[in-house]
């Protein structure tokens, strides 16, 4: 491997862990995200992994809410 090749590894930027997308999307959701952590999202990451994330996360709460509505409505 030349040293150009290392280098060149050395710049690529991991993609992010499960945790990391999850913490990003709890914190995005309720709006407490600091601004070093969203410039982190999206600097170096494809936004992919979010974007999934970000829609499973709003299609369970959406279900959720339907859930607990029912619930509520069902004991009335």
């Amino acid at each position: 491997m030349t040293q150009e090749t290392e280098n060149d590894n050395n710049r690529r930027p991991r993609s992010p862990g499960v945790l990391k997308i999850l913490q990003s999307i709890l914190a995005g959701a309720f709006g407490v995200q600091s601004d070093r952590r969203r410039q982190e999202d999206f600097a170096s990451h494809s936004p992919w992994p979010y974007i999934v994330a970000g829609l499973l996360f709003t299609a369970a709460f959406v279900v959720g809410l339907i859930l607990v509505v029912q619930v509520v409505l069902a004991g009335h």
